[in-house]
């Protein structure tokens, strides 16, 4: 009926208005895991700009604190406590740490730089309950041992809020909102970006759920440009992503080698370890980077860096090859600046590609 209903939140007053063209950006809620005694007060949750003054006036009178999740958020937020004096304690479900971007080799480097600065990380390690102790202090249950606490902080997932167009457009089973290339529904008048909608995944051309601000920001702006003339599509996403953690960059775009396996490719990974730039310049630093590629057609899927030195800008080189299609021959060779400031006469992008070339024994015939 293109109307909408809305509530004032402080008056009560029920108010209904009328539009030719919505666009929903209503964005993701946390998907609060089911375990027994989450609604204790002690524990809290990180995602909003709200949560995080609760969070900050809590560790005012917290020494010893739990965090529930190592992804991003979670080990981000155990530095952050760490430096302002707390003891912190990191629990991760799974293996290793921001498994979703990361492969085994550097999210060990990472659970590494986080216990030489004094946290402890507990991977394999499924919290299973929280309960108050005697003497009114936070017991956090895994499967085989517990621990006390004053405070915990979950670090969940989000799904999607998309609730109030629910048998009104298509959605996903995890509710995400589908769109066109042009941030259109299957509903002519109404379009959707952010969080509450899917997002094409380039490395392997299919949807996926991928709420990033990075993705929200440009399919906000594509619904503007296109609510009245569809003239701009989506190029899809390769979900670049990086942090700064304890002065070390780490970045990514693509996919992981577990991911591109799952996935049904052919894929390898190839390594490289060096600095940065020549051993002649006053200081360098080391950059360790695993680049994920398809064994049969030798196109990149992934990487993934980390260094003491800036290298977020070499992921959003990567993302563009990814993009692009390029291989791992024509990354080899890929033209880049040379300045002893900023690199050896290879880039360490192309000196990681020549692994890979090298581990697929030479250069694939290209005329």
């Amino acid at each position: 009926k293109h109307t909408i209903l809305a509530q004032n939140l402080q008056t009560k007053e029920l108010q209904t208005d009328h539009y030719d063209k919505l666009v929903m950006a209503t964005g993701s809620i946390t998907a609060i895991p089911a375990i027994p005694g989450v609604e204790n007060p002690k524990v809290m949750l990180c995602k909003t700009c709200e949560q995080a003054q609760q969070l900050y006036e809590a560790a005012k009178h917290a020494h010893h604190i739990a965090i529930v999740g190592g992804g991003y958020s979670g080990v981000e937020l155990a530095e952050g406590y760490v430096k302002s004096g707390h003891t912190v304690t990191l629990f991760q479900r799974g293996p290793h740490l921001i498994n979703e971007y990361l492969d085994p080799q550097i999210s060990e480097k990472i659970e590494d730089l986080l216990t030489t600065k004094g946290i402890q990380v507990r991977t394999n390690a499924q919290v299973t309950a929280f309960s108050d102790t005697a003497d009114n202090r936070l017991r956090v249950a895994t499967a085989d041992s517990e621990e006390i606490f004053d405070m915990a902080v979950i670090c969940p997932g989000v799904i999607p809020q998309s609730e109030l167009l629910a048998g009104q457009v298509n959605r996903t089973k995890q509710g995400a909102i589908v769109t066109d290339r042009y941030m259109g529904t299957s509903n002519p008048d109404i379009f959707a970006a952010g969080d509450v909608t899917e997002i094409n995944f380039n490395p392997t051309k299919e949807h996926a759920y991928m709420p990033l601000v990075s993705h929200a920001i440009r399919q906000g702006a594509l619904a503007g440009i296109n609510i009245f003339d569809k003239r701009l599509g989506a190029i899809g996403t390769q979900a670049t992503t990086g942090m700064l953690i304890f002065d070390q960059t780490v970045a990514c775009a693509g996919l992981t080698l577990t991911a591109a396996k799952a996935a049904n490719f052919d894929a390898q990974a190839a390594f490289y370890e060096g600095n940065y730039r020549p051993d002649f310049m006053p200081t360098t630093a080391k950059v360790m980077i695993e680049l994920v590629y398809d064994q049969q057609t030798r196109k990149v899927l992934g990487g993934q860096l980390m260094s003491a030195h800036e290298v977020s800008q070499s992921a959003n080189t990567l993302s563009v090859v990814i993009h692009n299609g390029n291989t791992i021959d024509e990354l080899a060779f890929m033209d880049m600046l040379f300045s002893p400031n900023f690199d050896e006469p290879f880039n360490y992008l192309n000196l990681v590609a020549q692994a890979a070339v090298d581990q697929e024994h030479g250069y694939r015939r290209n005329n």
